[in-house]
């Protein structure tokens, strides 16, 4: 019954129009737990779904509901809210989980707040789609969730990967890639770290605006004609890291919406910058094979064709720019 319950009021909300949210955007599933077993449970996920998918969360068997859930949407989510009670023994050693994952090819973040103060996380997949809180958390533990959640937010995280392919192409040559794409490390590892310790805060909204606008402003420079070096290209270094400054407050952002675990904080902020940095590497590879394996039939391609991805990149960007605008107001 009461998986019955949650099921009817997650299909309800997603059966409300829906706006453009990431198709591969991870379900969030938090649990915070009080002194008397209760667990104030919230289980976000975006509104937009591959089709087929049924996502739900899945609670401990001795954890029953006390209340019926309760639904949040906004324009890219729908979260539902509920209560249950799980008795007095706690629920360390118990096991929670996400169904659908194998099925929807996304992934779901487990937040576990305790009753003696712990904070555990941890990042489910369609492998794994299940967590048993454990007596105690390791250094170990928190290195490699982070680590994963750094390499899913990258690789879903198509503005930043767009960003890192227009570098690619702005860059002419290995060596000065290989410092333009470190530049740009160096940048957003400066702000991603600044942000998610509290240290500087700057609001979402903006932000959004403003990495859409630096992908833009790499678009145009790479729509100039050959025989018009502009600035971006004499010193790509130079822009990748002030660009990255702003792309590591988005990188934060993602960072936010799990936390990072107090007593681990040191290592799962590396962790994640570590994961970001591994997808980076793994699509610059990949954008460079495949740059390398098209280019004999780019030789006798018309122009237009040639110009086709930087075109698609700044149109895009522009579209990003004035729909993330609107919502600032």
């Amino acid at each position: 019954m009461k998986r019955l319950a949650l099921g009817l009021a997650i299909a309800c909300a997603l059966a409300a129009p829906r706006a453009g949210a990431h198709p591969l955007a991870p379900s969030l599933l938090s649990i915070e737990e009080s002194a008397d077993g209760a667990i104030a449970v919230r289980f976000k996920m975006a509104r937009q779904q591959p089709a087929g998918a049924q996502i739900e969360p899945e609670l401990p068997e001795a954890c029953a509901p006390s209340e019926r859930p309760r639904v949040e949407t906004d324009d890219q989510s729908v979260t539902v809210v509920w209560t249950a009670r799980c008795g007095a023994s706690g629920i360390t050693g118990e096991r929670f989980a996400v169904r659908g994952l194998a099925e929807s090819g996304t992934n779901a973040l487990l937040r576990i707040a305790l009753r003696d103060g712990r904070r555990v996380q941890a990042v489910l997949h369609g492998g794994a789609p299940s967590f048993v809180v454990p007596e105690r958390s390791s250094a170990l533990d928190a290195f490699r969730d982070y680590l994963r959640l750094g390499v899913l937010h990258i690789g879903t995280g198509f503005d930043h990967l767009l960003f890192v392919f227009g570098l690619v192409l702005l860059a002419s040559g290995l060596r000065p890639l290989l410092w333009t794409v470190t530049a740009f490390t160096a940048g957003h590892s400066v702000t991603l770290s600044l942000a998610a310790l509290g240290i500087v805060r700057f609001p979402t909204a903006p932000i959004e605006v403003a990495i859409a606008g630096t992908i833009l402003v790499l678009a145009l420079e790479l729509a100039r004609p050959a025989e018009s070096v502009g600035a971006l290209r004499r010193r790509p270094w130079a822009v990748a890291f002030a660009f990255g400054l702003l792309h590591g407050f988005g990188f934060a952002g993602a960072l936010a919406e799990v936390g990072l675990p107090q007593e681990e904080i040191p290592v799962a902020l590396f962790s994640f910058n570590v994961g970001i940095e591994l997808g980076q590497i793994a699509f610059v590879a990949l954008v460079l094979a495949l740059r390398r394996a098209l280019a004999p039939a780019l030789v006798a391609a018309p122009a237009w064709m040639v110009r086709a991805p930087v075109t698609a990149m700044g149109a895009l960007a522009a579209y990003w720019c004035l729909d993330r605008g609107a919502r600032l107001f």
